[in-house]
């Protein structure tokens, strides 16, 4: 574990990003945050303060990288990004960069070259899980966070050739997707990586496949049967009642209804009834479908075969590994992580979980609200910077481009996040029919309050009693 101990660094500002994920095949190659991220960059080339950049793992996405192999994705982002590395450098010259590897750039750790190569561009690369740093009176704990997911855990840390659950996927489904997407209707798979939790996945493929590749013609015909579904299920109980003499009602005023309107009555009926058909031959054939997969799902838990979720519980394990920290480290009282792409500040044991989120796009899942059509899968960004630091530095700031509210006069550690604001791609990625079915429910994600930790209390020994 890395530490920061050097005098003078208590009242120090860090500036703590993650999960950038920048490179990767073909596709993947697009950043669409660049032009936000060199702006942030450029803040710091030309700040006051005593600050320090962490990019707390995942900047890079070398796992998607299927070509190339060692140190020659280096010289590829080198290649791809040059802009990117030249700003790194001016920045790196005015504030310290830090970078720790992640899972998606455990490779980081594996090489030495790498070391060598990030120091050109005044970047520190440490090959370390975790680092700490003073603040204040307090200390901060920085790990990358896959190494309390089991599905990303890389057990044999710095060896180049660790292949845990994660890396299959990002090497065959994610690297595939930035191979394959330019081939659709629109460049919509390379967001594969912007899936999260990933159970999620094969839904968000039905769901681009149906508003974005379906042929047209095919997707408007399905629209009306499918936005009558849950009608035309209770109008196939009805139908039934009916059929069997039970209760004629519902179905002849209905009829006699639709009858007022002629031609328009006919075809309306028409419809219904077609529906309802339609519908009754699924009810029918799903309640023996339903057994069926209830007893198939049984069986399945008896053998233990899908025992391992793919996705991380994205707090629970994580508030242990900070209890652990806290309880070890009594100084440090800020536990901060990336990994999950969530933004979070909670408290925990009177210290704080912090998570930096993700710069890449993500996707909001609006289900519909009547029928049974696909899910729309709202795209936003959440571009942010955590920055920490003693509350006397907080103080006074005004710090253009920022969002960030103004210090109290109490004593400890200011946690905050800095929001990028980045248009959401909504109006070029979404169809006019995912459009439609999502207005009125646009997310509008929000980053976490501003949190002050206080200074721990100072231990008080009791004077000893006097004696005659």
């Amino acid at each position: 574990m890395a530490t920061e101990t050097d005098d003078g660094d208590d009242d120090r500002v860090y500036y703590v990003i993650s999960d950038l994920h920048i490179g990767g095949d073909e596709q993947l190659e697009d950043v669409e945050f660049l032009d936000e991220l060199r702006s942030f960059l450029e803040r710091l080339e030309r700040t006051d303060e005593n600050a320090e950049l962490i990019i707390n793992g995942d900047a890079f996405g070398l796992w998607e990288f299927t070509t190339v192999d060692g140190i020659e994705k280096f010289e590829v982002l080198e290649e791809t990004y040059p802009t990117l590395f030249e700003q790194l450098r001016a920045t790196g010259e005015n504030v310290p960069i830090t970078l720790l590897p992640g899972n998606h750039d455990h490779e980081l750790a594996a090489y030495d070259e790498y070391v060598d190569r990030f120091a050109e561009y005044n970047v520190e690369l440490v090959q370390d899980q975790t680092i700490t740093r003073p603040v204040g009176d307090q200390a901060i704990h920085f790990e990358h966070g896959h190494q309390q997911d089991a599905n990303n855990q890389i057990e044999d840390w710095g060896n180049p050739h660790a292949t845990p659950l994660g890396y299959y996927y990002n090497t065959l489904v994610t690297s595939r997707a930035g191979q394959l997407s330019d081939r659709g209707r629109y460049n919509w798979l390379k967001d594969v990586q912007a899936v999260t939790p990933t159970e999620r996945m094969p839904i968000w493929l039905f769901s681009k496949y149906f508003y974005r590749e379906m042929n047209p013609l095919l997707r408007y015909s399905l629209v009306p049967f499918l936005l009558l579904f849950n009608i035309s299920a209770v109008l196939a109980v009805l139908a039934g009642l009916h059929l069997a003499g039970i209760w004629s009602v519902p179905v002849t005023q209905t009829e006699a209804f639709l009858g007022q309107f002629g031609r328009a009555g006919t075809a309306a009926w028409f419809l219904l009834t077609l529906n309802v058909a339609v519908v009754g031959v699924l009810l029918l054939a799903g309640i023996p479908l339903y057994f069926i997969r209830q007893d198939i799902r049984k069986t399945v838990d008896r053998f233990g075969v899908f025992e391992t979720e793919l996705t991380v519980d994205p707090v629970a394990s994580y508030e242990e590994r900070a209890r652990t920290v806290f309880a070890d480290e009594p100084e440090t009282t800020i536990f901060c992580f990336g990994h999950t792409h969530r933004p979070m500040l909670k408290e925990v044991d009177g210290g704080v979980l912090v998570n930096t989120g993700t710069w890449l796009k993500r996707l909001h899942r609006r289900d519909g609200i009547i029928g049974i059509l696909p899910p729309v899968f709202y795209p936003s960004y959440q571009l942010a910077a955590v920055r920490i630091a003693p509350e006397s530095a907080s103080e006074g700031r005004t710090e253009t481009g920022t969002e960030s509210a103004s210090a109290s006069d109490s004593s400890g550690v200011a946690v905050e996040f800095e929001r990028f604001t980045k248009p959401s791609p909504a109006t070029e990625e979404l169809t006019r029919t995912e459009r439609f079915f999502t207005v009125g429910r646009e997310p509008t994600p929000d980053l976490p309050d501003r949190h002050v930790v206080e200074d721990p209390e100072p231990e008080t020994v009791p004077a000893p009693e006097a004696t005659d």
